[in-house]
């Protein structure tokens, strides 16, 4: 059970929607594998067409899974009326992003009225292994809708 209090019942069709008009996650393959009140789940399988020189996954394609993952868990608990926008974050990358499977995971930490504090954290998966390669500090804003 979420200690969040969420907004909208209707979010978790929302986010969905949300996701849905992203066309860029289409194109790298990331999908939703979890949504919870102030929590999100995404993976992506591996693709050489996303990697550096040396075959990991790119640093901006890890970039990229954390900050919508962070976003979206973020926007699990803003109104119906709202939009969703990256104001800041900062990643590390910690290992080289080598596996068969990603998971982008998102948290809140502290949501508020306008912005939302989240982290994220990037796991490179082979098998039953996960190693984790990169970690995000992320604020978002909310954009209720005027009208």
């Amino acid at each position: 059970m979420s200690a969040f209090q969420v907004q909208d019942p209707d979010y978790e069709a929302r986010v969905r929607k949300t996701f849905a008009g992203q066309a860029a996650l289409t194109t790298l393959g990331i999908t939703l594998a979890r949504i919870e009140p102030g929590t999100l789940e995404l993976r992506m399988p591996y693709d050489a067409n996303f990697s550096q020189q040396n075959g990991f996954l790119h640093g901006g394609i890890v970039s990229a899974g954390l900050d919508t993952a962070c976003g979206l868990a973020s926007y699990t608990l803003m109104p119906a009326n709202a939009d969703i926008l990256t104001v800041e974050f900062k990643i590390n990358l910690l290992a080289p992003a080598k596996g068969l499977t990603f998971r982008f995971v998102g948290h809140v930490i502290k949501p508020g009225r306008t912005l939302v504090v989240s982290e994220g954290r990037a796991y490179a998966v082979e098998g039953e292994r996960e190693k984790l390669i990169a970690t995000m500090s992320a604020t978002m804003m909310t954009m209720v809708q005027r009208s």
